[in-house]
């Protein structure tokens, strides 16, 4: 059943993070179903501008609508990931979407604000959520490209203002993830402080953390020996999701890791299978792993097993 952002952040805060997944096509979609449900976990599917592109948006949202019938104890948000106002609208417009973020963070602060706040007035008006971002990642996802160098930390002290002005309804921070499969080296990681710094001046605020995909090193590696080449790539600590949703990190983003589970289910099933020309034999595998993944996501995250008392509350 798709529900709220608002009311899943509600039953989250400060106990665990939900994750959110994106998704681009039929296997993603089955997979991400299936693993929810398996670890009976309550979760966000992310559809970003370029995936509703990729085909067209009606496939993805009918996709959706299919697996909510033939899963109907899931609990799930639609969240559009990284839109720029004309998507925004396009989502809110459509009434399929239960929030939508716009990213305005390339703008200074104040177009920031004000281009937020056009968002979530045309939002709010139909009940739908936003999310914004403050600070900026760096990396690349789709169209967001962001050197390391302009790459910046969200300024805490600007955060309850950004909120205040914006009305937004949960805030994308900048704590030294970054987009795509090369997020780290050497001792870098997460920074917590930073985050610490902002739940005290947003008590109770839901708050996001994107660029999240902890790029496992048994993946990487597969993918290599498989004909891949992904030297260096490094990610986020998933030991470290459930300290950042006792800071009220209340939604990680992963996207990433997804990706690498299909590359190598492929990679190394046509290496195996080279005179297989059959799509749905890789397919069927990678609907499987990709289950088994989200499920072990959900138990780093804290949202496995929330599924039955999310249903109580909200009364589902």
């Amino acid at each position: 059943m798709i529900v709220t952002t608002k009311d899943l952040f509600k039953t989250a805060y400060g106990k665990y993070a939900i994750g959110a997944y994106n998704i681009n096509n039929l296997e993603q979609c089955m997979g991400l179903f299936r693993g929810n449900v398996d670890s009976q976990a309550p979760f966000i599917i992310q559809i970003s501008k370029g995936a509703r592109s990729y085909t067209d948006k009606a496939m993805l949202e009918a996709l959706i609508r299919g697996a909510d019938e033939l899963f109907p104890q899931a609990v799930f948000a639609v969240h559009l990931d990284h839109g720029d106002e004309e998507t925004c609208y396009d989502c809110i417009d459509s009434g399929f979407y239960s929030s939508v973020m716009i990213d305005a963070s390339h703008e200074d602060f104040e177009g920031n604000i004000a281009a937020t706040k056009r968002v979530v007035d045309a939002a709010h008006a139909k009940g739908i959520a936003v999310e914004a971002e403050l600070g900026q990642l760096g990396g690349v996802e789709e169209h967001v490209v962001v050197s390391e160098e302009e790459a910046k930390l969200t300024n805490p002290a600007q955060a309850k203002e950004f909120v205040e002005r914006s009305g937004c309804d949960s805030l994308a921070c900048a704590i030294g993830t970054s987009h795509g499969a090369f997020k780290f080296s050497g001792t870098q990681g997460l920074h917590f402080d930073v985050l610490e710094d902002i739940q005290k001046r947003l008590p109770g605020f839901p708050l996001v953390m994107h660029g999240s995909s902890s790029v496992p090193q048994d993946e990487v590696e597969r993918i290599n020996k498989a004909g891949g080449k992904l030297e260096g790539a490094k990610g986020v600590d998933a030991d470290q999701f459930k300290h950042a949703a006792e800071l009220g990190v209340t939604k990680v983003n992963i996207d990433t890791d997804g990706r690498l589970v299909w590359t190598r289910v492929h990679r190394e099933h046509f290496l195996e299978h080279p005179d297989n020309f059959d799509l749905r034999k890789p397919g069927i595998v990678f609907m499987d792993e990709y289950a088994k993944f989200i499920a072990g996501k959900n138990e780093k995250l804290g949202s496995a097993g929330q599924l039955p008392k999310v249903r109580q509350v909200l009364g589902l």
